[in-house]
Protein backbone atom coordinates (compact mmCIF):
# COMPACT_ATOMS: atom_id res chain seq x y z
CA UNK A 1 0.00 0.00 0.00
CA UNK A 2 1.42 3.49 -1.46
CA UNK A 3 1.52 6.41 1.19
CA UNK A 4 -0.17 8.41 -0.66
CA UNK A 5 -3.02 5.72 -1.79
CA UNK A 6 -6.71 5.86 0.16
CA UNK A 7 -6.21 2.97 2.69
CA UNK A 8 -9.20 1.53 5.12
CA UNK A 9 -9.19 1.30 8.34
CA UNK A 10 -11.28 -1.01 10.56
CA UNK A 11 -13.16 -0.29 14.19
CA UNK A 12 -15.11 -2.62 15.88
CA UNK A 13 -14.83 -0.46 19.68
CA UNK A 14 -14.46 2.76 20.48
CA UNK A 15 -13.08 3.77 16.72
CA UNK A 16 -16.72 3.19 15.87
CA UNK A 17 -18.02 6.02 17.52
CA UNK A 18 -14.53 8.22 18.45
CA UNK A 19 -11.82 7.44 15.30
CA UNK A 20 -10.36 10.28 16.34
CA UNK A 21 -8.80 11.14 12.73
CA UNK A 22 -10.05 12.66 10.07
CA UNK A 23 -11.36 10.50 6.92
CA UNK A 24 -13.42 10.86 3.95
CA UNK A 25 -15.65 8.08 3.99
CA UNK A 26 -16.87 5.22 6.22
CA UNK A 27 -19.46 2.24 5.56
CA UNK A 28 -20.30 -0.64 7.69
CA UNK A 29 -18.43 -4.19 7.10
CA UNK A 30 -17.85 -7.58 8.02
CA UNK A 31 -14.73 -8.76 9.23
CA UNK A 32 -13.96 -12.90 9.24
CA UNK A 33 -12.06 -14.96 10.98
CA UNK A 34 -12.51 -12.31 14.50
CA UNK A 35 -15.32 -11.83 17.00
CA UNK A 36 -15.43 -8.49 19.27
CA UNK A 37 -15.45 -9.42 22.68
CA UNK A 38 -14.33 -7.68 26.21
CA UNK A 39 -11.06 -9.79 26.15
CA UNK A 40 -8.41 -6.82 26.80
CA UNK A 41 -7.95 -5.87 30.34
CA UNK A 42 -7.44 -2.31 30.18
CA UNK A 43 -4.57 -0.48 32.61
CA UNK A 44 -4.82 3.01 30.29
CA UNK A 45 -7.37 4.37 28.94
CA UNK A 46 -10.77 2.53 30.76
CA UNK A 47 -8.57 1.24 34.10
CA UNK A 48 -5.38 1.10 35.75
CA UNK A 49 -2.78 -1.71 36.67
CA UNK A 50 -4.34 -1.64 39.82
CA UNK A 51 -8.10 -2.02 39.21
CA UNK A 52 -7.82 -2.44 35.08
CA UNK A 53 -11.29 -2.21 32.94
CA UNK A 54 -12.32 -3.99 30.00
CA UNK A 55 -12.22 -3.24 26.82
CA UNK A 56 -12.60 -4.81 23.06
CA UNK A 57 -10.41 -6.85 21.27
CA UNK A 58 -10.97 -9.02 18.19
CA UNK A 59 -9.94 -12.43 19.07
CA UNK A 60 -9.71 -15.37 16.91
CA UNK A 61 -12.84 -17.24 15.82
CA UNK A 62 -16.12 -15.84 13.96
CA UNK A 63 -16.76 -12.73 12.72
CA UNK A 64 -17.47 -9.53 13.69
CA UNK A 65 -19.66 -6.02 11.91
CA UNK A 66 -17.96 -2.50 12.58
CA UNK A 67 -17.22 0.43 10.61
CA UNK A 68 -14.99 1.04 7.78
CA UNK A 69 -12.87 4.39 7.23
CA UNK A 70 -11.25 5.46 4.17
CA UNK A 71 -8.64 7.92 4.89
CA UNK A 72 -7.09 9.42 2.53
CA UNK A 73 -3.56 8.71 1.75
CA UNK A 74 -2.54 11.90 2.36
CA UNK A 75 -2.60 11.61 5.73
CA UNK A 76 -1.68 8.05 6.29
CA UNK A 77 1.51 9.40 8.49
CA UNK A 78 -0.73 10.94 10.74
CA UNK A 79 -3.03 8.80 11.35
CA UNK A 80 -0.91 6.03 11.47
CA UNK A 81 0.96 7.39 14.12
CA UNK A 82 -2.43 8.51 16.07
CA UNK A 83 -3.92 5.14 15.71
CA UNK A 84 0.01 3.26 16.99
CA UNK A 85 -0.11 5.83 19.74
CA UNK A 86 -3.87 5.15 21.29
CA UNK A 87 -3.72 1.25 20.12
CA UNK A 88 -0.58 0.11 20.56
CA UNK A 89 0.12 1.96 24.32
CA UNK A 90 0.90 -1.50 25.77
CA UNK A 91 1.25 -3.14 22.79
CA UNK A 92 -1.75 -5.71 24.00
CA UNK A 93 -2.80 -5.42 20.12
CA UNK A 94 -1.16 -6.50 16.91
CA UNK A 95 -1.83 -4.40 14.04
CA UNK A 96 -2.87 -6.34 11.09
CA UNK A 97 -4.15 -5.62 7.38
CA UNK A 98 -6.68 -8.27 6.80
CA UNK A 99 -9.40 -8.40 3.96
CA UNK A 100 -13.19 -6.44 4.63
CA UNK A 101 -16.99 -7.66 3.18
CA UNK A 102 -18.75 -4.44 2.77
CA UNK A 103 -22.55 -5.12 4.00
CA UNK A 104 -23.68 -3.04 0.61
CA UNK A 105 -21.45 -5.32 -1.66
CA UNK A 106 -17.63 -4.83 -2.56
CA UNK A 107 -14.58 -5.44 -0.23
CA UNK A 108 -11.36 -3.90 0.71
CA UNK A 109 -8.35 -4.09 3.09
CA UNK A 110 -7.95 -2.62 6.20
CA UNK A 111 -5.48 -2.02 9.08
CA UNK A 112 -6.99 -2.89 12.16
CA UNK A 113 -5.95 -4.19 15.65
CA UNK A 114 -6.58 -7.95 17.49
CA UNK A 115 -6.16 -8.94 20.50
CA UNK A 116 -2.36 -10.70 21.27
CA UNK A 117 -3.75 -14.02 22.97
CA UNK A 118 0.22 -14.15 24.93
CA UNK A 119 -0.08 -10.78 26.46
CA UNK A 120 -0.65 -10.70 29.84
CA UNK A 121 -3.49 -7.86 29.64
CA UNK A 122 -5.49 -10.54 27.31
CA UNK A 123 -8.44 -11.41 29.70
CA UNK A 124 -9.89 -14.32 27.94
CA UNK A 125 -13.44 -15.24 27.65
CA UNK A 126 -15.23 -13.80 30.99
CA UNK A 127 -18.70 -14.59 32.43
CA UNK A 128 -21.45 -11.79 32.25
CA UNK A 129 -21.52 -11.32 35.91
CA UNK A 130 -17.69 -11.13 36.19
CA UNK A 131 -17.89 -8.56 32.77
CA UNK A 132 -20.17 -6.40 34.70
CA UNK A 133 -18.25 -6.25 37.84
CA UNK A 134 -15.01 -5.49 36.25
CA UNK A 135 -16.47 -2.31 34.25
CA UNK A 136 -18.38 -1.20 36.82
CA UNK A 137 -15.38 -0.53 38.86
CA UNK A 138 -13.17 0.88 36.46
CA UNK A 139 -12.26 4.40 35.05
CA UNK A 140 -9.21 5.55 33.03
CA UNK A 141 -7.21 8.25 31.55
CA UNK A 142 -10.29 8.05 28.45
CA UNK A 143 -13.11 7.62 31.40
CA UNK A 144 -15.41 5.56 33.22
CA UNK A 145 -15.21 1.86 31.90
CA UNK A 146 -19.45 1.79 32.47
CA UNK A 147 -19.44 4.39 29.54
CA UNK A 148 -17.29 2.66 26.92
CA UNK A 149 -19.34 -0.24 27.11
CA UNK A 150 -22.94 1.93 27.21
CA UNK A 151 -21.22 3.68 23.93
CA UNK A 152 -20.03 0.38 22.08
CA UNK A 153 -23.76 -1.15 22.60
CA UNK A 154 -25.78 2.27 21.35
CA UNK A 155 -23.52 2.49 18.28
CA UNK A 156 -23.91 -1.70 17.66
CA UNK A 157 -27.35 -1.31 17.57
CA UNK A 158 -27.25 2.37 15.72
CA UNK A 159 -25.85 0.40 13.05
CA UNK A 160 -28.93 -2.03 13.43
CA UNK A 161 -26.73 -4.73 14.93
CA UNK A 162 -27.63 -6.87 18.32
CA UNK A 163 -25.16 -8.57 21.37
CA UNK A 164 -26.58 -10.46 23.39
CA UNK A 165 -23.82 -10.99 25.51
CA UNK A 166 -22.82 -7.56 25.82
CA UNK A 167 -26.66 -6.05 26.22
CA UNK A 168 -26.50 -8.98 29.29
CA UNK A 169 -23.42 -7.13 30.25
CA UNK A 170 -25.46 -3.52 29.83
CA UNK A 171 -28.17 -4.93 31.70
CA UNK A 172 -26.24 -6.14 35.02
CA UNK A 173 -24.28 -2.72 35.29
CA UNK A 174 -28.27 -1.00 35.20
CA UNK A 175 -28.66 -2.83 38.27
Amino acid sequence: MSENSDFWVFGYGSLIWNPGFEFVDRTIARLSGFHRSLCVRSHVHRGTPETPGLVFGLDRGGSCVGMAFKVAGARHEETMAYLRARELVTHVYLEKTVSLRFLEGGGTHAVTYVVDRGHQQYAGKISVEAAARIVMNAHGRSGPNVDYVTNALTEIHRMGLRDQWLESVAAHLRR
